[in-house]
C-alpha cells in the first residue's frame, strides 16, 4: 500500500482549476478583447478554410499598402521597428487569444503569417516585384504548412501555454519566413553563378 500524499498536495490538486473547453473562433470572439482582432488578422483568420493562406494574403496586401507609410515615416529601418513591435504586440495577442480560446495554438491566429511574411517581403527587397513576392508567397506557405526539417523542429519544441505559447506560435512561422529567404537566396546565387 502506497504511503498517501500529505495534505497540501491533495488541497493543491483540487485547487487546480480544469482546462477550459476550446472555445469557437468567430466574429463575436474577435469582438470581445483587442489582442483578438490582432491575433485573428482583424478577421482574416476567421475562413473556414486556408485560415493561413488568408493570412498571408492579408499580411502581403497590408505591406502593400503600408510600405510607403513606413518609409516615409521612419526611413528604410522603419520595417525592421515595425516587426519589432508587431513581434512584442503579437506575442501578447497571440497569448491573450491562445489562452481565451482554450487552445495552444489555434488555426484561426493568424498574426504569425503576417508578421513573418512582412519580414520575407522586407527583406526580399529589390527582388520583391510582383512575381518574386508571388515565389516568396508560395514558398512561405510551403514552408509553413508543410513543416519541413527546421520548421517541424520550432514547432515542436516552442508551443505550450502560457506566455511561452505566444513565443512558440510566433516563433515557427519566423523560421518559416527564414527557410523561405534561405531558399530564394540559393536559387538566385545558383543563377547568378551559372550565368
Amino acid at each position: 500500500m502506497s504511503p498517501s500524499p500529505p495534505p497540501d498536495e491533495v488541497t493543491d490538486l483540487e485547487a487546480r482549476p480544469a482546462a477550459a473547453p476550446p472555445r469557437r473562433l468567430d466574429a463575436a470572439f474577435m469582438r470581445r478583447h483587442p489582442a483578438h482582432w490582432i491575433a485573428l488578422g482583424f478577421g482574416s483568420g476567421l475562413s473556414p478554410r486556408a485560415p493561413g493562406t488568408l493570412g498571408t494574403l492579408w499580411g502581403w496586401a497590408s505591406f502593400v499598402l503600408l510600405d510607403r507609410w513606413v518609409q516615409q515615416a521612419a526611413g528604410p529601418a522603419g520595417w525592421g521597428l515595425m516587426l519589432v513591435l508587431g513581434f512584442g504586440i503579437g506575442w501578447w495577442a497571440c497569448t491573450t487569444t491562445a489562452r481565451h480560446a482554450g487552445l495552444d495554438d489555434p488555426g484561426a491566429i493568424v498574426w504569425d503569417e503576417i508578421l513573418a511574411f512582412w519580414g520575407v517581403l522586407w527583406l526580399l527587397g529589390p527582388l520583391g516585384g510582383f512575381w518574386g513576392q508571388l515565389v516568396a508567397f508560395a514558398l512561405f506557405r510551403y514552408f509553413d504548412a508543410a513543416k519541413p526539417g527546421p520548421v517541424r523542429w520550432a514547432d515542436r519544441h516552442f508551443k505550450g501555454g502560457g506566455w511561452r505559447g505566444g513565443f512558440g506560435i510566433l516563433f515557427d512561422d519566423l523560421v518559416a519566413a527564414g527557410c523561405t529567404l534561405f531558399s530564394i537566396a540559393l536559387f538566385v546565387a545558383v543563377w547568378r553563378a551559372g550565368t
